[in-house]
């Protein structure tokens, strides 16, 4: 009579504990993260972490300077500044013009 009880019990135990073991997992994962969303809210503002900054959208020609060093200093290709300044001519910059890079 025990062994016709044996099986289905040992079913019932392991089962529960496969449910323990995924509630008190699932329990500590959102309670960690639960303390890490409190701990984010009440930091100061000025230890969160600042939003990006805008690109300068200008720069300023510096004595010497002539699209390809300004493609190199900005990042921006020859071909870009060229799409973003159409009126001006690569081969006539002035000192303290400004060259729209973004």
């Amino acid at each position: 009579m025990v062994r016709l009880y044996a099986a289905p019990a040992g079913f019932l135990l392991a089962v529960t504990i496969a449910v323990l073991t995924a509630h008190y997992t699932l329990q500590r994962h959102s309670s960690v993260h639960a303390v890490k969303a409190a701990h984010i809210a009440h930091l100061p503002r000025h230890r969160r972490a600042a939003p990006p900054q805008p690109v300068t959208q200008f720069v300023i020609v510096q004595r010497g300077d002539s699209f390809s060093a300004i493609s190199s200093r900005t990042h921006v290709s020859v071909a870009t500044l060229e799409r973003l300044n159409p009126g001006l001519s690569p081969t006539a910059l002035h000192v303290g013009q400004q060259i729209r890079v973004h």
